[in-house]
């Protein structure tokens, strides 16, 4: 007969839980901590929920894989080398190597590329679970496939490079990495999953590559020291709740590529500006977003006075009066101007403002989200005024 999952629920609030499906876990049952509770039952304090599970069903199929596994293992263990042996469990199809589980101390731990010619791919469902003593890992390139839980809950983990072959970082990969301060995302991986990096609060910035077109639910949820993050210019989906509770991040730009947005910024309690290079987009609510203006560029098209409960106003082109460049530096007078990538802009001055008479001294095509402009005939001038404009 096969058995039934059984989960026991565990709350210590009145508050209404959200329950995804759960997948089994092999051996013991085993205690974990899922989401907060979604958005139509959430509350400010985020009740945690503890579940309990069962071991796996031993189906017939299950237990072919087993007695395979269990005539496979001795024979490929004893080809590895003795301190891999001590250190991974592994599985083999085709010739190819996936790592099944993790049982070192922790610590820096490097897999390895090949062994015995053949070669590593994969890094299986959940293999490091639960390792909290792991404070960094070195993943070869020859690994194309990483599946979803495979470093959840890897608390001391402090830094990771995903290999340039991997296209998909799945559903839970880095779920609480509580010290997880860096992320290296390589230009190559098309989406980014559910709940992928939810809880790594100690993450502080993060580049999304150009080649991602899609950033799940909650993938980067409660990452409360996030203050930098870039959107690669071809993401079209963002998942609901994606950036909830990054309550430090002070602005967020959204590339002319995005279409769908969902509900966004919740609990974002110092995000003043979110800034889209495009036409406005499908969106849900930025309602909770309390202090936050959404920004458009000229030209697009589809704002109004509001956009996702939220006030919007003309993104314009700004001179940064507060940073290093501003003022004189080696007999010239400049600043920098900050903007969208791909827009141009006008610099014009004038001698008089009671009676101006503006003319351009330089217009540039920002290449970036930012240029320095600078006046080296400024000393010519009894007193110089500047205006920036688009054409």
């Amino acid at each position: 007969m096969v058995q039934k999952q059984q989960v026991i629920l565990f709350m210590n609030t009145n508050a209404l839980p959200s329950v995804r499906s759960l997948a089994l876990l092999p051996g013991d049952s085993q205690c974990f901590v899922t989401r907060a509770p979604s958005r139509t039952g959430r509350c400010a304090k985020r009740p945690v929920f503890r579940f309990a599970r069962t071991p796996r069903p031993k189906t017939m199929a299950t237990h072919v894989r087993i007695s395979w596994a269990a005539w496979l293992m001795p024979l490929l263990l004893l080809t590895l080398p003795a301190g891999v042996q001590a250190q991974f469990t592994f599985t083999t199809n085709n010739g190819a190597i996936t790592i099944k589980g993790y049982t070192g101390v922790g610590g820096a731990v490097t897999i390895p590329s090949a062994t015995n010619g053949w070669p590593v791919t994969s890094i299986g469902f959940a293999a490091f679970y639960g390792c909290s003593n792991l404070t960094s890992v070195s993943i070869p390139n020859s690994v194309t496939n990483i599946e979803s839980e495979a470093f959840f809950g890897c608390t001391s983990l402090t830094s990771v490079a995903i290999p340039t072959m991997v296209t998909i970082i799945k559903d839970d990969t880095f779920y609480q990495c509580a010290n997880l301060t860096n992320a290296t995302i390589p230009n190559g991986v098309r989406s980014i999953g559910n709940y992928a990096f939810e809880w790594c609060t100690s993450l502080i910035s993060v580049t999304i590559p150009n080649s991602v077109t899609s950033i799940g639910v909650w993938a980067f949820r409660d990452c409360v020291w996030l203050t930098s993050v870039t959107i690669g210019t071809n993401v079209a989906s963002i998942g609901d709740d994606a950036f909830d509770f990054c309550t430090n991040m002070t602005s967020i730009t959204i590339p002319r590529s995005v279409t769908n947005i969902g509900s966004q910024f919740y609990g974002c309690s110092n995000l003043k500006g979110i800034y889209f290079e495009g036409n406005a987009c499908s969106v849900v609510s930025f309602a909770l977003a309390r202090n936050s203006v959404v920004y458009y560029l000229p030209g697009s098209e589809g704002w109004g006075s509001t956009f996702g409960y939220r006030p919007t106003a003309l993104w314009r082109p700004q001179v940064q009066t507060g940073d290093a460049s501003f003022g004189v530096r080696t007999n010239q007078f400049g600043f920098n101007v900050t903007w969208a990538s791909g827009m141009t802009n006008v610099v014009e001055a004038c001698t008089s403002l009671a009676d101006p008479a503006w003319f351009a001294l330089q217009t540039n095509i920002l290449s970036s989200d930012s240029f320095y402009f600078s006046d080296p005939q400024w000393r010519n001038y009894p007193a110089r005024f500047y205006r920036l404009r688009s054409p």
